[in-house]
């Protein structure tokens, strides 16, 4: 999404884009990930999204961990790629 103009988004694409925006600051803020703090954060931003977003993103990030979707996201730990067949 990173080189895609936000007005060629879909609703959905600006929705989870928003609610990840908010999470990572209330994770580097050291504040708690709930869905009231990313919809309020959300809405000081001038923002709005879908109300199951905020909702959606908090139940994930408070099961699988913030940490863990960070290193996920940043391509941290994966395996190594299998190599290309030599063709003949």
């Amino acid at each position: 999404m990173a080189g895609v103009p936000v007005a060629e988004l879909s609703d959905e694409q600006k929705g989870e884009l928003l609610c990840t925006y908010a999470a990572l600051i209330l994770h580097d803020d050291g504040a708690e990930i709930s869905p009231a703090a990313m919809t309020d954060l959300i809405k000081a931003s001038g923002c709005s999204v879908e109300s199951y977003w905020p909702m959606l993103m908090a139940k994930m990030i408070n099961s699988v961990g913030m940490d863990a979707l960070i290193k996920m996201g940043s391509g941290a730990g994966g395996g190594g790629g299998g190599g290309g067949g030599g063709g003949g």
